[in-house]
């Protein structure tokens, strides 16, 4: 069936469906006929004038009927007006995988705790200003209706939806992105210090509204990843200036006042409980964070664009229900989402975990899977009827040894790239594979691009990646690491005891890697400690330079690199990635006033990742940079590569519209190419 075919039935049963008729009186091709197609073949979304335009009829309109019910729910919000009054002058149009869905029933979730190991389930949810198609190569529209790039990447124009409205009905503009620019993204009494993603090789942006459903970004030089950034990304380019703005003294001067009245010292502390200060979307609203104030407040959570919203959060899970506002409808004109509410379940343990997978007590679940898990979740696939999918991944799990450590010893030894060397080619990756991985995978050095781009010679991935135990253990005698005592392992060369603290988080890594890995540098004499933490118990040592070892999946395409430059610039990555030599970072932050000053090798980096964003994509210039870039990664190793391999996305049969992905990925953000608006449950 050609493409244009499949358009024609697909309009007519969707106009058909539209006039009112019965399912069973439409054509007998209808949109589950589009679950063949492959990606890119035919949009999977329209907006809703050109949708109207190929059906030869105007949409009409239908709410899930729970929504009133539900919206009683959100503290703070006002009765619901008709439902031609919530959605914008032209809806986002998804046309679904299967088969239009039924409204209803509780999507269950499961997370690590909180603000670790959620954005599997923030991703279910997420919306952005523009999103990638599941081909993973095609950014479309999402919040934004359209945009427009200038000719050399220097101003970037997003036009919004007429009419579009937050989820407390108030209308979303193009005020509401300044607001987060300016009064959130840049102000130091927010976030101290502006992400890398919202400035342009180190300089902030402009942005002008012209009116209400135009945005304008000025860029000070070429960006033209910026839009990939928006396309990828858990921080939203967007917050409600009529709710946050409240308590801003910048934009209210009566902030504080109006804080103190809920027992909060100024409204910033207001801000904080209510959008915290990292720009991370999953925050812990004042339910969780200030139960004690959360009831003189106006409203629960924030106001959200998203598909679903908080209506409780507590130290054992979240509970959501759909947005009344939400702004996608399918091709009969049901407004999304069709699953009524979301519960998320905070449970820590792996074990615990899987066999709540291997019960069916979950929906949907990838982040925190390993390859580990796999034989017994394929297994037990048809009697707990649910389907298991193993896809390649992005990143990779990497190590990396702390070259700022607060030991002056560890770090002189941390520092020296023989030693780097010497562990590099002490890990057996081809049995790694096989083990850990059931041969799976693919060993690999780690280049920071990933998947390996065509302008990096491929043979780049192998440097150090040979197993060679014998050369390991010779680099480590000629930098003076012998065993003076006599208990098998090797000393620091001051005389003092070495032993590696591997602390480990499942969210990151899995614990049989780091176990092998363990036991390969033993091999060579080097002693090793492996004990399993949470992902924050993780980060707040990692935070505070107190790991020696750090440990965590690392790697991301060509199009995030051009958008965030944060893999070249020390620590290397953002708080939820795989952060390492913390001083150098302070030193660039600070810029060389305290910390410890880099070597020439990371600051030809930093220079190169600037000059990298701002050239022309796919230009010899862009692609010699980038080579060179991958070199130095690859060369100076600040993290040591492992194996590549596909990991697991779960999912019960009776969740309906489910894609098949491209990717195990958190870097294309999850199931954000996929649409979940358009799930439904089928019991």
């Amino acid at each position: 069936m050609t493409t244009h075919t499949r358009a024609l039935l697909m309009s007519a049963a969707a106009s058909c469906l539209m006039a009112g008729a019965a399912a069973a009186e439409c054509p007998a091709v209808t949109m589950a006929d589009m679950a063949g197609v492959e990606p890119g073949e035919f949009p999977q979304q329209y907006e809703v004038s050109a949708f109207e335009s190929a059906a030869g009829c105007e949409m009409t309109f239908s709410a899930n009927p729970e929504a009133e019910a539900l919206n009683a729910e959100i503290k703070g919000n006002p009765e619901l007006p008709p439902l031609e009054d919530r959605l914008p002058a032209e809806p986002l149009v998804v046309v679904p995988y299967e088969s239009i869905g039924t409204y209803g029933g509780t999507l269950r979730a499961l997370s690590n705790a909180t603000e670790a190991g959620t954005s599997d389930f923030l991703s279910v949810r997420h919306v952005n200003l523009v999103r990638y198609a599941d081909d993973l190569q095609t950014i479309v529209p999402n919040v934004a209706k359209s945009w427009e790039w200038n000719d050399d990447f220097t101003q970037l124009t997003f036009n919004l939806r007429e009419g579009h409205k937050w989820s407390d009905g108030a209308p979303f503009t193009s005020a509401d992105v300044k607001f987060w620019y300016d009064n959130l993204a840049l102000d130091p009494k927010v976030i101290e210090k502006p992400k890398d993603y919202v400035l342009v090789a180190g300089e902030p942006m402009t942005v002008d509204t012209p009116d209400e459903t135009t945005v304008v970004f000025n860029l000070p030089s070429p960006k033209p990843g910026l839009l990939a950034h928006f396309a990828t990304h858990f921080a939203q380019g967007f917050q409600p200036r009529h709710f946050l703005g409240q308590y801003h003294p910048d934009i209210n001067p009566d902030a504080d006042t109006l804080a103190q009245e809920c027992g909060f010292e100024t409204g910033l502390a207001v801000i904080a409980a209510y959008y915290g200060n990292s720009d991370w979307t999953d925050t812990p609203t004042p339910m969780l964070n200030a139960p004690d104030k959360v009831d003189c407040l106006p409203k629960g959570t924030y106001p959200t664009l998203e598909s679903h919203i908080y209506v409780s959060d507590t130290t054992e899970g979240r509970k959501l229900v759909a947005n009344p506002y939400f702004f996608m409808v399918d091709p009969t004109g049901q407004q999304l989402p069709y699953i009524s509410r979301q519960d998320e379940l905070y449970a820590n343990d792996n074990e615990v975990r899987i066999l709540k997978l291997v019960n069916g007590e979950a929906d949907y679940k990838s982040q925190s899977l390993t390859l580990g898990s796999a034989p017994l979740l394929l297994e037990s696939q048809e009697k707990g009827d649910f389907t298991v999918q193993l896809k390649p991944t992005i990143a990779m799990p990497t190590f990396s040894f702390n070259m700022t450590a607060e030991d002056e010893a560890k770090r002189e030894v941390f520092g020296n790239l023989d030693f780097r060397k010497a562990m590099s080619v002490a890990i057996n990756r081809d049995e790694l594979n096989e083990v850990s991985f059931f041969g799976q995978g693919e060993p690999k050095q780690y280049i920071a691009f990933s998947p390996t781009p065509s302008f990096v010679d491929p043979e780049l991935t192998k440097l150090y990646a040979e197993y060679d135990p014998e050369e390991a253990r010779t680099l480590l005698d000629g930098i003076g690491m012998e065993d003076t005592d006599g208990d098998g392992f090797r000393e620091l060369p001051n005389g003092d005891k070495l032993v590696l603290n591997m602390q480990f988080a499942t969210q990151g890594i899995g614990g049989e890697v780091v176990e092998l890995v363990a036991q390969y540098w033993s091999d060579v004499g080097i002693q090793t400690t492996v004990k399993e933490v949470t992902p924050d118990e993780y980060r707040s040592a990692q935070s505070s330079n107190q790991l020696d070892v750090g440990m965590w999946e690392k790697g991301q395409p060509v199009a995030i690199v051009m958008g965030n430059k944060e893999l070249f610039v020390p620590p290397f990555e953002n708080y939820f990635g795989h952060r390492t030599a913390m001083l150098w970072a302070e030193w660039v932050d600070s810029d060389g006033a305290s910390g410890v000053e880099p070597p020439e090798w990371v600051k030809t980096m930093m220079s190169d990742i600037d000059a990298f964003q701002g050239a022309v994509p796919g230009s010899d210039e862009q692609s010699e940079i980038g080579a060179r870039l991958a070199q130095s990664m690859a060369e100076n190793l600040p993290f040591i590569g492992t194996v590549q391999a596909p990991n697991v996305i779960y999912h019960r049969n009776a969740l309906k519209n489910f894609a098949e992905f491209k990717t195990q990925s958190y870097e294309y953000y999850r199931t954000f190419p996929y649409l979940p608006a358009q799930w439904y449950l089928s019991e």
